[in-house]
């Protein structure tokens, strides 16, 4: 997916709406764990019920490789189900990867070739030669780390070297990187006081935004200082609204609380 084909799809919604899918079996309704899959199971009902709702969806492989074998068939599967059904989706694993040169182009090509997502979260601390293998692919997308909503985001994130912030420093080198018109950037909501400095460095690009919701992020002033001129926000919203119920109705709240969250999307609009 283009990023001129994900602005078209945020304008079509009106909406700009990200729901991960971090799948805890322990949480999803009872009745599913009868069910061959039921990982799969309840990522495709949560599809189902919600994709015209939203833009992109994430769903964080650590809750699938929790589950050995069985928790990877399951996410090949809910990607594979996702790219034949809802192509205009962005897609997103957020793998949180970042590693030396070599194995970053390997991890890149698993997530880009074989699973066929549009976009992988990496961390940058190794540096220029651990993120741009993740740029050499056409259409594909890095999304860096860069100010997380996690309150230990403080032991290192904001700690001044320089006289500058160290996330400010990972957004201007990182922006110089070969293929930098594919980083995207993962900034908390937690964090939104931090987006006009933000904007500043990445006027336009496009930002992955954890932290609205069960976190206590603001949808209002994430968007009144990160939206860009291309709209250029991703926000995120996982547990409140795939866990909204835990009974057989849970594709029908699912829904309720992602219609919730376009509705707001459409009026900030």
């Amino acid at each position: 997916m283009t990023l001129e084909q994900l602005t078209n799809e945020i304008h079509k919604k009106k909406s700009f709406l990200c729901i991960g899918l971090d799948v805890d079996l322990d949480k999803i309704p009872p009745h599913l764990l009868e069910k061959e899959d039921p990982i799969f199971e309840f990522s495709k009902a949560i599809i189902d019920a919600t994709h015209d709702l939203c833009v992109a969806y994430k769903p964080n492989t650590a809750f699938f490789e929790a589950y050995g074998v069985k928790g990877w068939q399951a996410l090949q599967k809910t990607i594979n189900y996702l790219n034949e059904n809802y192509p205009n989706h962005f897609t997103i694993a957020d793998a949180k990867r970042g590693d030396i040169g070599n194995t970053s182009t390997r991890y890149a090509k698993a997530f880009f070739e074989d699973l066929e997502f549009d976009s992988v979260t990496i961390a940058p601390y190794m540096g220029k030669d651990s993120v741009e293998p993740f740029l050499q692919f056409n259409n594909k997308y890095a999304i860096l780390l860069a100010l997380t909503s996690n309150q230990g985001a403080f032991d290192f994130q904001t700690k001044q070297v320089d006289g500058v912030p160290l996330y400010q420093q990972v957004l201007q080198t990182a922006s110089q990187y070969d293929n930098s018109d594919r980083l995207m950037y993962v900034v908390g909501a937690t964090k939104a006081v931090y987006l006009t400095d933000i904007r500043k460095i990445i006027p336009n690009s496009f930002l992955l935004v954890p932290g609205v919701g069960a976190q206590g992020g603001s949808l209002e002033d994430v968007v009144k200082y990160g939206k860009s001129s291309n709209v250029g926000l991703l926000i995120n919203s996982s547990r409140g609204i795939i866990y909204a119920s835990s009974n057989e109705d849970f594709e029908k709240a699912a829904r309720d609380k992602a219609q919730q969250l376009q509705l707001q999307m459409a009026n900030l609009l």
